[in-house]
């Protein structure tokens, strides 16, 4: 008897990338990215990044993947979901994709796992993975590859699992049959926009840096001006106001992924007054938490203290 024949090698990827525990992937072709290019250069020259600098620095090669991986075929879009229930039950808020283990440590060796795997079906293939890390529109990508669309508060969205997704992607020179993109479906919507304290949602699509508290709190560096911080409320590392009034996400289902729920310590008050550097160092240190570093971590838990006193 005659052995069956092999799946084609997209259907392949998709089954071993949701083996690795990824909900959705989907494949684009690696073209030139001419609109998001355009309108990145617009939102770099109008100074939404902030202390971002990276991003100019970059800007050439996020819309051009030929530019990161020459010979680049297709684009593998790939996502998480990370929806759990809130760990912060306190007065503080911490982003709710940081409430467990860095998105980087969990992603990223599954990513290089789908790379080393995509090499052995292809051995004249070349792979480049990303989680954040690169010169990578990743939303772009996602978009393109069908995972769903970018929403008015610039975050994907997906239909089934809403907007509590992380996101990576993979570049690689195998010529792969691409998906149909997201159509936006956000429609007439603008709770997020209307939502959001410090209006960082500019215009529909368009988030300001500078006045996003999950900016201000995460990549910011030194003090924050008074008018922002009195509107920051007691957001600590991140804010998910947008995502919390996104209707998709009234029925987001629980992500599979353990490590984003386990949240590395007990997120109480108390717990979180009374830090210092050595404690912050010891309890972050798997966590994106750690990101904006003591200083700014401290300064963030400054402001949102006062925002308490001021509150009664």
């Amino acid at each position: 008897m005659s052995p069956l024949p092999r799946s084609p090698l997209r259907d392949r990827i998709k089954a071993r990338a949701q083996e690795l525990g990824f909900d959705l992937v989907g494949i684009a072709r690696a073209d030139a990215l001419t609109p998001e290019a355009d309108r990145l250069r617009a939102w770099l020259e109008a100074g939404r990044q902030g202390q971002m600098t990276w991003l100019d620095r970059t800007a050439e090669k996020r819309g051009d993947p030929a530019r990161v991986l020459p010979r680049a075929r297709s684009i593998i879009s790939l996502a998480m979901n990370y929806s759990h229930p809130d760990a912060c039950t306190g007065a503080y808020h911490i982003s709710k994709y940081a409430q467990g283990t860095d998105y980087h440590r969990v992603l990223g060796p599954k990513i290089d796992d789908l790379c080393a795997w995509l090499r052995e079906q292809e051995p004249q293939s070349t792979s480049l993975g990303y989680v954040d890390t690169g010169p990578v529109l990743e939303k772009a990508w996602a978009q393109r590859a069908g995972l769903g669309w970018i929403g008015k508060h610039s975050n994907l969205i997906n239909p089934e699992i809403g907007s509590w997704i992380l996101l990576g992607a993979v570049l690689t020179t195998i010529d792969l049959d691409p998906d149909p993109p997201g159509e936006d479906a956000c429609g007439h919507c603008t709770l997020c926009i209307d939502a959001c304290p410090t209006g960082a949602i500019v215009e529909p699509y368009v988030v300001d840096s500078n006045r996003c508290i999950s900016y201000l709190t995460i990549e910011h560096r030194g003090e924050i001006e008074a008018g922002l911080r009195e509107k920051m409320g007691t957001h600590i590392f991140g804010c998910d106001i947008c995502q919390d009034v996104c209707p998709w996400n009234t029925r987001a289902p629980r992500g599979r992924e353990s490590a984003f729920s386990d949240a590395p310590m007990e997120w109480s008050d108390v717990a979180l007054e009374n830090l210092d550097e050595a404690g912050f160092s010891k309890i972050f240190r798997t966590s994106a938490v750690k990101r904006p570093k003591w200083e700014g971590f401290r300064r963030n838990l400054d402001i949102a203290r006062r925002s308490l006193k001021a509150a009664g």
